[in-house]
């Protein structure tokens, strides 16, 4: 796993900060934050430079480049919110949900947090680069910012006019049509909404949910987000309790929701709620190949764009190894010691260095 944060002794600073590495000179990096207006310096040696904001005494700086963006905490604790040379950057929102999913990798908290992550997350706009090619939204669940996702958005398209966007979201919000019509007048054709549908069988949805008339409120969000030209992507997380009816959801999809843009299968993390529901949902990549294999080659032959992330080539039919992609993120993706000598080794997306369990 790739590091994401350090720790240091912090002084002369008194509440958290968001900079921008600017500059590096000999163990040590210079920072700018733009709401302050000042710099702060990050370094590696044992003397504090006195009069100046800095964290002293980080014991690595070896992970952070110039352009990252990180915040900087009173304990002296500093994490990255942004890094330049990557390509999987993401904002995070908040740790509440309306939904309890089973499977969870990122289980929700009933926590006031929405005014401290905004606020966070309005300034790393202002920081990021405009040649910024992707950027994820993600929570918990997004939309529970109200009106200030709407802000959030504007501020993306302000100041990230060309950068693709793609929201993580259950998407039960934009049942509720005067959502989807605020979205549309954002216009951003570069947004893209995840929504999670695990079954065409609206109990079978709720259950892994665990909120009643979730599926309906999908449903009808996903047809008001295309009433109002939204962009879609439908995900399928691949467990226990829904693999047999994914031939039948992959019909759904086609008859009911043909604007989808694209439709992702996900294989399973093994992390969060999903290691407490393990006899629930854990199944081994084999037991489901059948059914995944005659969905994925459905939607396919309906022109449809159809992917399957987070599984190893190794664990699927080679029939299905053109839809398969380098999902995982690279802050979370690794190779196991038995890949090393796998001549498909740069084809494959790795696995998930957070799962406590592996196929």
């Amino acid at each position: 796993m790739i590091q994401l944060k350090t720790k240091g002794i912090a002084n002369n600073i008194t509440d958290i900060v968001v900079v921008k590495i600017v500059s590096e000179e000999s163990n040590t990096l210079n920072c700018f934050s733009c709401e302050l207006n000042e710099s702060i310096v990050l370094t590696s040696n044992t003397n504090r430079l006195a009069g100046l904001k800095s964290v002293s005494e980080i014991p690595d700086l070896q992970y952070l480049d110039i352009g990252d963006i990180v915040l900087i905490n009173p304990n002296g604790t500093v994490y990255s919110l942004f890094r330049e040379k990557s390509p999987h950057n993401a904002l995070f929102i908040t740790d509440r949900c309306n939904s309890n999913c089973l499977m969870c990798s990122q289980p929700p908290r009933n926590t006031d947090d929405l005014d401290y992550y905004f606020n966070i997350n309005s300034q790393v706009l202002k920081l990021m680069p405009k040649t910024t090619q992707e950027l994820g939204i993600t929570g918990g669940e997004p939309t529970l910012l109200g009106d200030r996702f709407i802000t959030l958005l504007n501020l993306i398209t302000e100041n990230l006019p060309h950068t693709g966007i793609h929201v993580l979201t259950n998407g039960r919000s934009f049942a509720w049509k005067n959502i989807p019509k605020k979205l549309s007048r954002v216009g951003n054709r570069n947004v893209v909404f995840g929504i999670p549908l695990y079954s065409d069988y609206y109990q079978q949805h709720d259950y892994v949910v665990q909120a009643k008339d979730a599926f309906n409120q999908t449903v009808l969000g996903l047809h008001n987000l295309a009433r109002y030209n939204q962009r879609i992507e439908i995900r399928i997380v691949l467990h226990k309790q829904t693999y047999k009816r994914l031939p039948s959801l992959a019909k759904f999809i086609y008859m009911n929701l043909p604007f989808v843009e694209h439709i992702a299968f996900m294989g399973l993390e093994y992390t969060g709620y999903t290691p407490r529901n393990s006899d629930l949902l854990w199944m081994e990549p084999s037991e489901y190949s059948y059914e995944l294999e005659e969905a994925v080659n459905y939607l396919d032959s309906m022109d449809m764009n159809v992917s399957i992330y987070n599984l190893q080539l190794c664990l699927l039919k080679p029939t299905l190894w053109k839809f398969a992609r380098k999902s995982i993120s690279d802050w979370k993706r690794e190779y196991l010691e038995e890949c090393k000598n796998c001549n498909l080794l740069k084809e494959c997306g790795g696995v998930f260095a957070t799962s406590k369990k592996l196929y």
